[in-house]
């Protein structure tokens, strides 16, 4: 009986061995989750706070153009698309690109509603004081006027502050950038992280960064006029104070201004 028992009590013993690791290294199995934003590109992830200036207290979105701003083009037709092109940079070893899922893109893609016509880029008679070169942004209508010779302007679609974020006034182009980096203020983390959303503090330029292919940047603010990775969102009440515009158009006007052209925001 002895003898019996000997295997028995030897099969038992090694069996603890083996799982006395295992059970040591069970509650290490579970990692705490990490919170990051599903969406980079959500509308939240826009630009910056407020600045000095008029604060309008209703937001629209504008149906169609006031009288002054009436189409050149005969009714019912549009300018087709800036003849600019644009390009995405080459990825460099100090540059953090996120891989894109194409399932995910295509399902998205399908979702998102087209931009109304009356946003794309066109001709448009302008009378307002302003001379030729000056940029004039009205908030109320979300157009962007790049004003020329003769009363006319071009006339593009553009995404402005957000209820709480409005602003106006009048300042200088002082710095361009291409496919700028995005680093959002602490003040926007803080804002952000409230609702449970967390920023990144640094995003390096890319088709996933919500500053677009372009950024004219307003004088010493935290404002800029950007290229936008939601094309959509043109004509709506929908930033932290920018002016967003789509990629082609932001490029098409980037080409077209300087460093020191006068912006008016109304």
């Amino acid at each position: 009986m002895r003898k019996l028992f000997l295997p028995l009590f030897g099969a038992i013993g090694a069996l603890a061995a083996i799982a006395t690791p295992a059970l040591a290294n069970d509650r290490y199995a579970e990692r705490p989750p990490v919170m990051v934003s599903p969406d980079l590109s959500a509308p939240w992830v826009t630009q910056l706070g407020r600045a000095p200036g008029v604060v309008r207290s209703s937001r629209g979105y504008a149906v169609q153009p006031q009288v002054r701003y009436r189409q050149v083009a005969p009714q019912g037709q549009y300018y087709g698309q800036p003849r600019v092109q644009y390009r995405q940079p080459q990825a460099g070893t100090d540059r953090i690109r996120t891989a894109a899922v194409p399932g995910q893109q295509m399902r998205r893609k399908a979702a998102r509603p087209q931009i109304n016509p009356i946003y794309l880029p066109q001709e448009v008679a302008f009378d307002g004081k302003e001379k030729p070169g000056t940029i004039v942004i009205d908030t109320t209508q979300n157009f962007l006027y790049l004003v020329g010779e003769g009363g006319k302007a071009r006339r593009y679609g553009v995404g402005t502050g957000k209820p709480g974020f409005e602003w106006a006034g009048t300042h200088k182009v002082s710095q361009k950038r291409e496919w700028p980096d995005w680093r959002p203020p602490s003040e926007m983390i803080a804002r952000e992280k409230a609702k449970g959303r967390y920023l990144p503090t640094f995003l390096a330029g890319g088709i996933e960064n919500p500053l677009g292919a372009r950024a004219l940047y307003l004088g010493s603010t935290l404002y800029r006029i950007h290229g936008t990775n939601q094309p959509w969102t043109i004509g709506g009440a929908v930033s932290s104070g920018c002016i967003r515009m789509r990629n082609e158009d932001v490029v098409d006007l980037y080409d077209r201004v300087k460093v020191g052209t006068t912006v008016v925001v109304m």
